[in-house]
């Protein structure tokens, strides 16, 4: 069952208010609760309830019968929507929140690409092209909207503030309350001779192709963003950014731990046994590392600053080898003879 609260409580006045205490007290909380105003998670209910206890004790036949039966005789308030709390709220204060809320600079359009890159690509940067169709400001009016060498005039009805004065009659008496100028929607100027290439907009829509660097070093799911790449930005806003995610892709022979890359190194039972100089792949090219005699499976060797430069070159990683003694799956006649003899010298452990 549902708790409603008391309507005088709400509204934080007394079961004797008058009509003006209770006009006070709910433009006072409809202002404080109203959410084009109050972000708060629980702001929209709360002023749907100073909306309800406001309906009901603000007519004099609804609130004798609250006084009377309580909210058993005002089920019918409870479910006004929000939408018609809005026109009510605008009737009463002007529309000054709605106004603002659509006249408020805003950020444009931005835009989200992915791209994958090769393990290469990632540890030494490259480059990438992405195609946006944006809005710009029209090249012809310099986003002005009007002809070349015309202006706007200043409206004459609201003489430029874009905000007019108006009177009306509300379910709250006679009210005065400035609104936007309807005659240039709130701008305060009037363009006469409009742009043909916007048609007076001020903005256009074109496809652009957009490049930017993959950073070296960057890992799969790095970023880069292009600020003020997007779209136009609405009302004096920022224009939008472009957000580029990048994924790279496996490599056949490297693994990757943040700035080291690892390499397992597969030897022989020779090469394990007496060492010797092996060439070993590294980031864009080969070099050449001499494994210790006696080497077993698991061994581990560094090599300094063969990994992947950090952003900027300020440290590098390191290139870490994993060696692997292989053992052979087929031996010839001749091997096996060797490996025979062999067999013979060596101790059993």
């Amino acid at each position: 069952m549902q708790v409603h609260r008391d309507y005088y409580e709400i509204l934080g006045i007394s079961r004797d208010a008058d009509g003006e205490e209770i006009r006070r007290s709910f433009r006072r909380l409809a202002f404080q609760y109203h959410p084009d105003r109050n972000h708060d998670a629980d702001a929209e209910d709360k002023f749907k309830e100073i909306n309800e206890a406001y309906q009901c004790l603000c007519d004099p036949e609804k609130r004798q019968m609250y006084d009377l039966r309580g909210h058993a005789a005002s089920g019918g308030y409870a479910d006004a929507g929000f939408g018609g709390l809005g026109e009510i709220f605008d009737t009463f204060f002007g529309g000054a929140f709605s106004d603002a809320a659509t006249r408020a600079p805003r950020q444009g359009e931005s835009f989200r690409f992915k791209t994958r890159v090769t393990f290469e690509e990632a540890a030494f940067g490259c480059v990438r092209e992405f195609t946006v169709r944006r809005t710009e400001a029209c090249p012809d009016c310099n986003g002005t909207g009007c002809a070349k060498g015309t202006s706007p005039l200043k409206c004459p009805d609201c003489r430029g503030t874009g905000r007019v004065r108006r009177v009306e009659q509300s379910i709250f008496g006679r009210f005065s309350h400035t609104v936007r100028c309807s005659r240039c929607n709130g701008a305060g100027s009037i363009i006469t001779s409009p742009c043909t290439h916007c048609k007076g907009t001020a903005h256009i829509t074109a496809t652009r192709t957009l490049q930017t660097q993959i950073p070296a070093g960057i890992d799969s799911g790095g970023q880069v963003t292009l600020r003020g790449k997007g779209s136009l930005g609405v009302n004096g806003g920022p224009a939008g950014d472009v957000h580029v995610t990048v994924e790279v892709e496996p490599h056949e022979m490297f693994t990757r731990d943040g700035l080291d890359i690892g390499y397992e190194l597969p030897i022989n039972f020779a090469q394990a046994a007496l060492g010797g100089e092996v060439a070993i792949p590294v980031l864009g090219g080969e070099t050449t590392i001499r494994i210790p005699s006696n080497t077993q499976t698991g061994r581990v060797i560094r090599l300094k600053g063969k990994g992947i430069q950090e952003a900027g070159g300020r440290r590098s990683g390191d290139e870490v080898i994993q060696v692997r003694v292989v053992t052979p799956k087929k031996l010839d006649s001749e091997q096996r003879r060797l490996f025979e003899e062999l067999a013979k010298t060596l101790p059993a452990e």
